[in-house]
This record gives structure tokens, C-alpha cells and sequence, in this order.
């Protein structure tokens, strides 16, 4: 069996089951920095691994805002399907995603692969800082020019979404049908010391399970098992398709939905917009301090 058959028996791979897929896969370089949006580019343009190329979270992995979307909504199928053909991806090609800021940006293209019906994707365990300390090899300069792909989009049930709508609804209800796991720091769930968005805190109800801690401290992920039993306890009791995953604009939520898949938890729900969407409307009910 080849690359180009074989699915990745998990959503990560390591440095060197990366080596042994190479030149076979599409290697995406999604390093960004939030507060200086050109630094992925830079980075990249400085080093990467050799044959990769780079997807921007504003301008690839997210669709112009737009008043009431939140920071980063979601591109359109059609529209990420183009932009992954361009960059050379052909039909049935495994695809791994890495970055330099602990898989966050590389879990968001990996929920939007898996969203658009791609099953072979993985992010490299520990991104770019993992690669190089595994010995591997990287080049410079803008990535080589690709002839451009024939991928093609094949949306299946898997990834499911909620919008604030609904959310809104479950909050003023009497029986809440979600769970809310917010990926943000323990800080901004708080309301302590916000700095992205016009309004601190958290959407009433909602539990705090940092997307940091799926990591161990080399920014790997936590071994499957560990990861079940943080998250069964962080679920109290409910099904994983009952949790809806967010944080401040739909991107490190993705980091929680890859620890849970890892989990064997699959099955939960992003809201894109998170919080950036949700208090972009003073009429909706805020949470603040370190309880739901």
C-alpha cells in the first residue's frame, strides 16, 4: 500500500512518520501569530520544512470578517477548496499540517480538511519545534511553485456546527441540550485581562478546559488515554455530540476537537464564531469570574 491509499490511523503523526510519507503528502506550514498577522509568513519564509507551504489563518483557514461574524468565521467550501487545489493538492493526497505555536493554527486546518470530507490529515505531534529537534531537515524562502491540484470537496456528516442562535436559545432555556467547552486561558474566561475582544468574560454556562492543557510540556500532545480521562471529568457526565467547542473565534476550539478525536471522543460541535461573535452583542448574557 502507498501514501496516497493508506489514512493515518490517527489525527497525528510524528517527525518521523512524517519522513517516511515524504514527498507523498502536502506538508501545510500554518505558524501566525494573532497580534502580528505577517509573522507566520515570515517565519515560514525563514525556515520550514522543505516542500511545504503556508496557509494564512486571515486570508486561507478564515473568510473576511464581517459585522457580527466574529474574528475569524469560516471560509466557504468552495472558496478553501480553490485556495487548497492552487497550493497543489490532488484528490485522495494525505495532508499534514504543523506550526510554531503549539498546533494551535494547524488544528484549525485540520477540523476545515476534515469538514470538507478529507480523511487523510494529520498535525505533526509537537509542530515545527519537534521537527527540528527530531533532526529534520528545513529550507528558506517563499514555497516552490506547485502545479496546481484537481481536489475536490467531499462534505460528509462528522463536523457539525452551532450557531449563536441556537446557543442563545439553549442558554435562556430551562434545559440546556449543549455543554460549552471554552478553549481560551483561565484568565480571559474570567474576564481578567482581555485584550482581543471589546468585552471580557464567558458565555453563561460554559466550562473552561485551556487548550493548553491537552499538551505536555514539550507542546505534544498528552498520551490518548490521558486525554480520555481529563476530558470525561470535563464533560460531567454528557456525550461528546452534546459539547460545543469554542473560544475567541472558532481557532483553538479546533485544538480541543483534535484532543477530543483523540480522545476517542469524536463527535462534538464548533461554534465558529465564539466569543468574539457573542459579545458583539450587548443584549447577550455574560458570565464573568471562574464558575459557569
Amino acid at each position: 500500500m502507498t501514501p496516497s491509499t493508506t489514512p493515518f490511523p490517527t489525527p497525528l503523526i510524528d517527525p518521523a512518520g512524517l519522513r517516511r510519507w515524504l514527498p507523498d503528502v502536502l506538508v501545510v506550514d500554518c505558524s501566525h501569530e494573532l497580534a502580528a498577522p505577517e509573522a507566520g509568513v515570515r517565519a515560514f519564509s525563514e525556515a520550514h520544512i522543505p516542500g511545504a507551504v503556508h496557509m494564512h489563518l486571515d486570508r486561507d483557514l478564515s473568510a473576511a470578517p464581517e459585522p457580527g461574524l466574529g474574528r475569524h468565521p469560516l471560509p466557504r467550501r468552495e472558496d478553501l477548496q480553490r485556495r487548497l487545489a492552487a497550493l497543489g493538492l490532488r484528490q485522495a493526497q494525505p495532508v499534514v499540517a504543523y506550526d510554531r505555536n503549539l498546533n494551535c493554527f494547524s488544528s484549525r486546518l485540520w477540523w476545515l480538511l476534515r469538514w470538507l470530507g478529507v480523511q487523510q490529515v494529520a498535525v505533526l505531534d509537537g509542530g515545527w519545534q519537534a521537527w527540528l529537534a527530531a533532526g529534520g531537515e528545513a529550507e528558506s524562502g517563499p514555497a516552490a511553485a506547485r502545479q496546481a491540484g484537481d481536489f475536490q470537496a467531499q462534505p460528509r456528516p462528522g463536523m457539525p456546527t452551532v450557531d449563536v442562535e441556537e446557543l442563545l436559545a439553549d442558554v435562556q432555556g430551562m434545559r440546556r441540550r449543549h455543554l460549552v467547552v471554552d478553549a481560551r486561558s483561565p484568565q480571559r474566561y474570567a474576564g481578567e485581562g482581555e485584550t482581543l475582544d471589546p468585552v471580557g468574560g464567558h458565555i453563561p454556562g460554559a466550562v473552561c478546559r485551556f487548550y493548553h492543557d491537552n499538551l505536555r510540556a514539550d507542546g505534544s500532545f498528552l498520551p490518548a488515554a490521558e486525554l480520555r480521562t481529563q476530558w470525561l471529568q470535563r464533560l460531567q457526565g454528557r456525550e461528546a455530540s452534546q459539547v460545543v467547542c469554542q473560544c475567541g473565534s472558532g481557532v483553538s476550539a479546533c485544538h480541543n476537537l483534535l484532543a477530543l478525536e483523540l480522545a476517542g471522543l469524536g463527535g462534538a460541535s464548533l461554534y465558529p464564531g465564539s466569543w468574539s461573535q457573542w459579545c458583539a452583542d450587548a443584549a447577550r448574557p455574560v458570565a464573568r469570574g471562574s464558575q459557569p
